[in-house]
C-alpha cells in the first residue's frame, strides 16, 4: 500500500492541492502498478515562518524578494 507524503509551504488554493494529489496518485499507479484504492497521498502544509533553507525562512525570503 503506497503512501506518499508531500510537504508544502501554505499558500496554494484547494484546487491546486487537489490537482497535486490527483497527479501524484496517478503517477504512483502508473509507475508501480498499485491498485487505485491502495494509494494514499498526504499533503502537509507548513507556515512559511516554520520552514527554512540556508538559515532563512521562506517568509523572510519572500519579504526580501518583495522588497526588491
Amino acid at each position: 500500500m503506497p503512501l506518499v507524503e508531500v510537504t508544502l509551504a501554505t499558500g496554494r488554493t484547494p484546487e491546486q492541492l487537489r490537482a497535486l494529489m490527483r497527479e501524484v496518485h496517478e503517477a504512483v499507479v502508473r509507475s508501480v502498478g498499485a491498485p487505485d484504492a491502495n494509494v494514499r497521498v498526504v499533503v502537509r502544509e507548513v507556515p512559511p515562518t516554520h520552514w527554512s533553507a540556508g538559515g532563512v525562512t521562506l517568509a523572510e525570503r519572500r519579504a526580501a524578494e518583495e522588497g526588491n
